[in-house]
């Protein structure tokens, strides 16, 4: 696969985002279906550039409004992926995916943790978010209605993982090993792909609940937001991680 370079006019501000040396020389900025180092890798998977955000910045209104997402996007992931390339460049990490590297994210610095989990996180939570929403299929409704009693039972468990989760983080729905649905939290912007995480499984759904994507709009009304943020989920994009993890 070709390196690319990606730069991303987003009106007002304007970055120049560009993959790192050495360890990148063989990665694009978007994961494929192929195989890389023998391991299945997600199509839409992220890969360590910064891809253009899926919709305007105005299009989540009025659930997320436009400063949020044009803050969040363009000062908050992008710096997380300004300094994923800063440590790849200086510890030349031998993985060549970033699932991969987040696998053994133990060996690494506290810079590549904190910067490899908040640019796959925040690359990943675009996607789980779509203008107006997209319901769940009528099977995968049923496949949590049988994992978590019902759909209503399902976002009280799912909210509560992140109402509780103390100061900065995520709340995540995840396949486990076994090939169960899963619910929990993970602390700053670790994910449960990290080998040093106590929640383990294949992300399937994950809400950002640090301050930056919610305070200017809800304050520090964190239950407000959590609701809201139910009316924009993929639940197309859900599925679709869930039927390759499924696979995998």
């Amino acid at each position: 696969m070709q390196r690319r370079t990606f730069i991303a006019n987003t009106g007002k501000t304007t970055l120049g985002l560009l993959a790192a040396t050495g360890g990148l020389s063989t990665l694009g900025s978007c994961s494929t279906s192929k195989k890389s180092a023998g391991k299945a890798v997600y199509q839409q998977a992220p890969g360590f550039t910064q891809k253009p955000l899926p919709y305007a910045f105005a299009a989540l209104a009025p659930h997320i409004d436009a400063a949020t997402m044009e803050v969040h996007y363009t000062k908050h992931a992008a710096g997380y992926q300004k300094n994923l390339a800063e440590a790849m460049a200086e510890e030349k990490p031998a993985a060549k995916t970033l699932e991969d590297l987040l696998g053994s994210i133990s060996k690494q610095s506290l810079k590549m943790r904190n910067n490899a989990g908040g640019h796959y996180n925040h690359e990943c939570f675009w996607q789980w978010m779509t203008p107006g929403g997209k319901a769940p299929s009528e099977p995968f409704k049923a496949k949590l209605e049988a994992s978590f009693t019902s759909m209503a039972d399902f976002k009280t468990k799912f909210a509560d993982a992140g109402l509780k989760r103390f100061g900065s983080g995520w709340a995540w729905l995840v396949l486990d090993a076994n090939k169960n649905l899963q619910i929990g939290s993970t602390p700053n912007q670790d994910n449960p792909l990290m080998d040093v995480s106590e929640l383990k499984g294949y992300p399937l759904l994950g809400l950002d609940v640090w301050e930056h994507a919610y305070y200017l709009k809800y304050q520090n009304k964190r239950a407000d937001y959590i609701a809201a943020w139910w009316n924009l989920v993929n639940w197309a994009e859900v599925e679709a991680r869930y039927q390759f993890a499924l696979g995998s």
